[in-house]
Order: structure tokens, then C-alpha cells, then sequence
């Protein structure tokens, strides 16, 4: 059986990214509803959250709306790909402070 709200997702998620083949929906069941985790093309990132995270915002309120419809509790996370802008960061700042330490 399709659930029709990861058919959904998955639907207009594809159409927003360049790398459609590369969008992976995981669908986990607590006892606080339903979570969408999200994995996209590292370079398809930037179109999936949109400016100040509008487009993942919006995305996260059609998705609780066609939840409610089917009755489900539904969230979104959208996962950091491998090598993302903020492991990047990440790693930079932990060789900054080695750096530091090592100073003192």
C-alpha cells in the first residue's frame, strides 16, 4: 500500500531539485506521529530550504495539513548531506581550537 503522504512528499520534493533520483524519504512511527527525514544532492540543498528556510517551512505545512487529512500527527526533518556546508564548518572550527589550544 502507497501512503499518500509520503507519495506527497516525495512528488513535490522531486519537482523542486535538480538530482530527482537522489531523494530519499524515511518514514519513522513514534509515539509522538510520524517523521519524514529527508535526504537530497548536497547541491540541491540550498532549493529545498529556500531563503531563511521559506520553501521547507511551506513544504512542512502542506505536509501537517495532508497528514491531518489521513490522520497523522506528520513532521519533516531534512537531513545534512556528507561533506555539507555545515560539517564543513564544523570541521574548521574543531582545527581553530586545536590550533588555539595548542597556542597556549
Amino acid at each position: 500500500m502507497n501512503d499518500p503522504v509520503v507519495a506527497f512528499l516525495e512528488t513535490t520534493i522531486k519537482a523542486l531539485v535538480d538530482n530527482p533520483n537522489d531523494v530519499k524519504i524515511n518514514k519513522t512511527i513514534d509515539e509522538m506521529g510520524v517523521l519524514m527525514t529527508i535526504d537530497v544532492n548536497g547541491e540541491d540543498m540550498g532549493k529545498l530550504i529556500g531563503k531563511k528556510g521559506a520553501t521547507a517551512n511551506s513544504i512542512r505545512t502542506l505536509l501537517r495539513t495532508v497528514g491531518m487529512k489521513h490522520n497523522q500527527r506528520v513532521n519533516m526533518k531534512i537531513s545534512e548531506p556528507a561533506g555539507g556546508r555545515r560539517s564543513v564548518e564544523s570541521a574548521d572550527m574543531d582545527a581553530a581550537i586545536a590550533d588555539l589550544k595548542s597556542d597556549m
